[in-house]
């Protein structure tokens, strides 16, 4: 490892970041969780266990790793606790834990604005999963969000009072419940009891941990598509899963940043409202869905799912400067027995390779494709690219070929093991 290394989505999240994540952080010191809120999650089967992470780095799972929430996460005290507790009843330690003292803590009247927001859109919703996040961000920017550091202050029951008075404003005026101060007070200031050890200046700890040679790994939340800048929008998330959002997002610097790993499937998936040029909306669709298991971690929601699309790809791989791929389901896609890749699009007659987050010029647009023989049989037992079957090995290269990126991790299975290291 280099000082720093990330780990990020390609597409529209739920690539299987925590696998890869999960492996590199056995070699690292610190592992980071930048950006987005409860709204994203990391599975990660070990030891028979399936651990569902939302908020706490997915690295915490080993032991010696320290686990850092950074400043640029978004923090519900509630999911978070329960997230604690989960891991102590299946005998796993949460005592490396940190939140950075300048993360953002979601309160009730974020959820509520969250879904009252929505219903306000009609026909126009974005699919958000109304946990709040959205709502968060903005009091961020707005300048009046409540901090860790504040939570735990004796500045809280000030803040949280003016807060809860000016969104109970807004509420009244939709018809809209309004949020009650005494039992938020009450139940907030539980959490930050609890929460308090935990809470620290995480941007101090990461530099000093960098001065020492110690190394450090950024695992991103959703993914490059999803991104409030980068994404299709509106369709997106409300902060910056791309590399930019681990600078701004902890406090480490560009210049330490090394290996840059892009996560994505040998297929494609989506969850939500949203322009989406390879997807199979039929039985192809519906088979994949099944094969790989195609549920939110976070929402048990179905996803869309389709054939891969390296049009999108090479635009994230470019995005993020990615050094490396880790391809999951390769096991998955390889049950077909035919497949296929976008390598172009089809808009108003005219062929083209670059992509664009431009809502209509992707509704307007179809995927060209090539197509491969499927049947890999079974990979489970492949420890090295060469003990692959042809037949997979021509569809890997393929998509380093039109990326540009080498292959650096392929997942043959729904394991922790499962996994072949490039």
């Amino acid at each position: 490892m280099s000082k720093v290394d990330v780990v990020l989505g390609t597409f529209y999240g739920d690539e299987g970041k925590g696998k890869i994540i999960d492996y590199l952080a056995t070699k690292a010191d610190i592992a980071v969780r930048c950006s987005g809120g409860n709204n994203a999650g990391h599975t990660i089967k070990v030891d028979g266990i399936k651990y569902a992470f939302h908020l706490i780095p997915s690295g915490i799972l080993n032991e010696g790793t320290l686990a850092i929430i950074g400043n640029g996460v978004v923090i519900d005290p509630k999911v978070l606790i329960q997230e604690m507790n989960d891991l102590k009843a299946n005998g796993k330690s949460y005592d490396n834990l940190r939140i950075s003292e300048k993360a953002h803590i979601i309160l009730p009247y974020h959820v509520e604005m969250d879904k009252l927001l929505e219903e306000n859109r009609g026909s126009n919703k974005i699919g958000t999963t109304a946990r709040g996040i959205g709502p968060a961000y903005c009091d961020k920017f707005e300048r009046c969000g409540i901090r860790a550091e504040d939570l735990i202050s004796d500045n809280f029951e000030k803040l949280l009072t003016i807060n809860i008075n000016n969104k109970n404003k807004i509420f009244e005026l939709y018809g809209h419940e309004t949020i009650n101060l005494e039992k938020t007070l009450k139940e907030y200031k539980e959490y930050a009891e609890f929460l308090r050890p935990y809470i620290t200046d995480t941007i101090t700890l990461l530099h000093n941990a960098l001065d020492n040679n110690k190394k450090i790994l950024c695992e991103g939340a959703q993914a490059s598509l999803l991104d409030i800048d980068f994404g299709s929008y509106p369709f997106v998330t409300s902060s910056n899963p791309t590399i930019g959002g681990v600078c701004t997002g902890t406090g480490v610097g560009a210049r330490d940043i090394g290996e840059v790993y892009g996560v994505l499937k040998a297929y494609s998936s989506r969850v939500g409202a949203g322009p989406y040029v390879t997807e199979q909306d039929n039985e192809i669709g519906d088979t994949i869905r099944e094969l790989g298991h195609e549920y939110g971690t976070t929402t048990k929601r179905p996803r869309r799912c389709g054939w891969l699309d390296l049009v999108a790809l090479k635009y994230t791989a470019r995005l993020n400067g990615l050094t490396g791929l880790a391809i999951n389901h390769v096991d998955t896609i390889g049950k077909l027995d035919k497949i296929k890749l976008c390598v172009a699009y089809n808009h108003n007659g005219e062929t083209t390779t670059n992509f664009t987050t431009n809502t209509e010029f992707l509704n307007n647009s179809t995927a060209v494709y090539e197509e491969f023989e499927g049947n890999f049989g079974d990979i489970s037992n492949c420890k090295t690219f060469e003990d692959l079957p042809e037949k997979a090995k021509i569809y890997l290269k393929r998509i380093e070929e039109f990326t540009g990126v080498p292959v650096k991790f392929i997942g043959t299975g729904a394991g922790r093991e499962d996994m072949i290291i490039v």
